[in-house]
């Protein structure tokens, strides 16, 4: 379906008006609040953020780059978008709309619904925590920055939602009021060492969901207990160690990136309603082992886990996997916002337009998900020789 609309607060529409499809990116910017003075406005929020937006999809990562991206494609812009006038905004217009304009969860919470509208949306069952740093935010001097702590869908590609965590707190708390905006039921989350925390696992089941956790050195006794339960059996010589008849395993062996991986999961039960957790059901032992190719160097790691899914809920081979998927959360959304949007560098001070930056680049990685993209850099070199398919995204639902 589309709509068509004379936008009356748009100053610089052309008189037949602009037609784009309901659900697109375009009818959800509309609908955001414009918290600018309305005297002197030669441009839309909408029209603002659409043009960030098609330049971060076409490489540019930097204010004065994408400012000078829209420049060169200005009649190209105003005649698709139906602008009475090419412009070319400043690249300091662009950071006072992203740190004054839009309200940054008004923001967050629009984007969602907008990837939440999608038929498939939130049919995956895993849900990703992990938290990052802008280091380019990080003032001189100083060690912190702006960290956030994310709720992520790896089998679905885009972020649930992004706290912010205060300069006084860890990720800990953080991770309660993520979890609290969510509906957990039949969710299983997951998260590294850190947010493996029995109030976190307490607060998971009681809202219907499950649990994976990593148990490190910040558990310490249920830690010892878990490596005691794995741990080879001394015996004396001539006997022969007691066998372990509820230890279940599974394996995977992977080639690349120059080495060989193998991964073996031990899994066991035997301490449920003994380990002092919350609800779980089992315990298990991950060991690691990466084989250098060009010089045979050998890597061993293991690691030791618990988990609310029972054994009928979850097999060996299943608990390996969603281990292995937690992971996705640093390939698919952190890594690619550091390293491929440059996230990492961004340097913006004005207002909240860092976190603005942030919540723009989670958005740009969820649109290329959903139009099954896997080599990020590729499709935007893409969108940079071809930007009316890019501005075919925005105007029309994905």
């Amino acid at each position: 379906m589309a709509k068509y609309t004379p936008l009356a607060f748009e100053i610089n529409l052309q008189p037949e008006g602009f037609v784009f499809e309901i659900g697109s990116l375009f009818e959800v910017f509309c609908g955001l609040h414009d918290q600018r003075d309305a005297r002197g406005l030669r441009d839309t929020l909408a029209t603002m953020l659409v043009f960030v937006v098609l330049a971060k999809l076409a490489g540019e990562d930097h204010l004065r780059g994408i400012a000078q991206w829209v420049k060169l494609r200005a009649v190209l812009l105003a005649t698709f978008l139906a602008l009475a006038k090419p412009q070319a905004p400043h690249a300091t217009t662009y950071s006072r709309i992203l740190g004054k304009a839009v309200g940054l969860e008004e923001f967050a919470q629009v984007t969602r619904d907008f990837f939440a509208r999608h038929p498939q949306a939130g049919t995956s069952v895993v849900i990703s925590l992990d938290g990052k740093t802008m280091r380019g935010t990080i003032p001189a001097g100083q060690t912190r920055g702006i960290h956030w702590l994310a709720a992520f869908l790896p089998e679905e590609g885009w972020g649930l939602i992004q706290v912010e965590v205060g300069s006084q707190e860890n990720e800990i708390p953080a991770a309660a009021r993520v979890l609290k905006c969510l509906d957990l039921r039949g969710k299983i989350i997951t998260g590294d060492a850190l947010l493996a925390q029995r109030e976190l696992s307490l607060q998971i089941v009681q809202a219907d969901g499950e649990y994976i956790w990593i148990i490190k050195d910040n558990q310490p006794e249920t830690r010892q207990d878990i490596e005691r339960l794995f741990a080879p059996e001394s015996c004396t010589p001539g006997f022969s160690p007691a066998s372990h008849g509820d230890f279940r395993t599974a394996e995977t062996l992977e080639k690349g990136h120059g080495r060989i991986e193998q991964r073996t999961i031990t899994v066991s039960s035997a301490l449920k309603g003994y380990l002092n957790w919350p609800a779980v059901e089992q315990v298990f032992q991950l060991e690691r082992t990466f084989t250098r190719v060009k010089d045979g160097k050998v890597m061993h790691e293991v690691a030791y886990g618990v988990t609310s899914l029972t054994v009928q809920e979850a097999s060996p081979q299943r608990l390996l996997e969603l281990v292995r998927k937690h992971w996705e959360i640093e390939n698919q959304l952190h890594y690619r916002r550091d390293d491929t949007l440059r996230e990492e560098r961004c340097t913006l001070r004005t207002g909240h337009a860092a976190p603005m930056m942030a919540a723009i680049n989670n958005l740009v990685l969820g649109i290329l998900r959903r139009q099954g993209v896997t080599n990020v850099p590729d499709a935007r070199r893409h969108f940079q020789r071809y930007p009316e398919e890019a501005l075919t995204l925005v105007v029309r639902r994905l």
